[in-house]
């Protein structure tokens, strides 16, 4: 590897955490920009070493390293006290590979191996940053934010909860593909494309609700084309029941490339996460929200009040919202296709492109180097 431009050594960084692909593409994202500087720039991802991570990061050709590691929240008393009693043993894992690697900063982007793993670049001296994607914090950020050297943030909203001095606001960082122009949502005559998704993981109430509006709006004529990701674990299912309603569209599991289904799609419906509101904006397309019910102080609502109050989004709560009224919104949207591309072009400027690349600027300053 060749050293970077100004004579000195190659930038080493540790990016920790994952969990799901909301907290490792912001990561990747990173990576990549430090990559797209100097070829040279030694990047390790330190992860639980779930089997998705390991998928992603093997696509993106990154490095790994696992910790011995799993969450505490919402689990039962068995469970607790096996993820306590693997905490002492993460953190020595982690000092291990702080050791080892010897990283000029680490960078915790949430999720169980952030934790132990930004403590121990703490412990050793090193520049500890901290990402957080969603407008409510999450518990190892929250904890990790007392020792870290910058909290950078993806919405305003989230400020209150971080020490005032160490906050930047990035934004959530896309990955390279989602920059580049997509074409506008909505042509003005023919079925319109819908891409549904539950997240990388799927969602099994939105894929249900889905291919239940899906059935109404078959009464009613409309047939529109669909890219439906079901994740894994229900992908069968969701298959069966296509077919047991006499329903079309491309059924997946996994996605791989995202920014093609979203450039293909005039509407998208699905989760509100981080990674999923910023993808969207970038994209600049209409979305029907429908936030997981049950995540961390309904952070997810939070989350896609940032495209509805921007009219670039509708929100639906999953306990109020049936099947008709599903049908209805995208029947709705289907007959005003100038109401689509207006929501395309307001949901479009809340774009963050930059994120990525000010979260290493910010990085090099704190390694002494100069940004860019």
């Amino acid at each position: 590897m060749r050293e970077i431009e100004t004579g000195e050594k190659k930038l080493k960084i540790i990016i920790a955490g994952g969990g799901t692909g909301g907290h490792l593409f912001p990561g990747i994202a990173v990576g990549n920009e430090f990559r797209n500087r100097d070829p040279g720039t030694d990047i390790l991802f330190v992860t639980a070493g779930r089997e998705l991570e390991t998928q992603i990061l093997e696509k993106a050709g990154f490095r790994q390293e696992c910790l011995l590691v799993q969450g505490i929240k919402g689990k039962g008393i068995k469970e607790t006290l096996i993820a306590l009693f693997k905490l002492p043993l993460s953190l020595f894992q982690s000092l291990s590979i702080i050791r080892k690697t010897r990283p000029d900063i680490v960078l915790g982007v949430g999720g169980y191996s952030s934790g132990p793993l930004c403590l121990a670049g703490r412990l050793m001296g090193r520049p500890v940053v901290i990402h957080e994607q969603n407008s409510y914090p999450g518990v190892t950020n929250r904890l990790l934010s007392r020792i870290a050297d910058r909290v950078f943030i993806s919405f305003e909203e989230s400020r209150d909860y971080f020490p005032s001095g160490t906050i930047l606001m990035t934004g959530n960082p896309v990955r390279e593909v989602f920059k580049q122009e997509a074409r506008p949502p909505a042509p003005e005559k023919g079925p319109l494309t819908i891409f549904v998704t539950g997240g990388s993981q799927g969602a099994v109430a939105v894929n249900t609700l889905f291919i239940e509006a899906l059935a109404v709006m078959k009464e009613e004529g409309i047939l529109p084309e669909v890219i439906h990701h079901s994740g894994y674990r229900d992908y069968e299912r969701v298959q069966r029941e296509y077919t047991k309603k006499g329903l079309k569209g491309l059924i997946t599991p996994f996605i791989d490339n995202m920014r093609e289904a979203y450039d293909q799609a005039d509407l998208f419906i699905g989760r509100a996460g981080a990674g999923t509101i910023f993808e969207l904006a970038a994209m600049g397309r209409p979305s029907i929200l429908i936030p997981l019910p049950d995540s961390a102080n309904n952070h997810q609502e939070s989350n896609a009040m940032a495209l509805v109050s921007s009219g670039g989004a509708i929100m639906l709560e999953q306990k109020n919202t049936h099947a008709k009224m599903l049908a209805e919104k995208i029947i709705e949207l289907n007959n005003n296709r100038g109401l689509l591309v207006k929501m395309g072009e307001c949901c479009k400027k809340k774009a963050r492109p930059d994120a990525a690349r000010d979260i290493a600027d910010e990085m090099c300053r704190l390694t002494g180097r100069n940004p860019g």
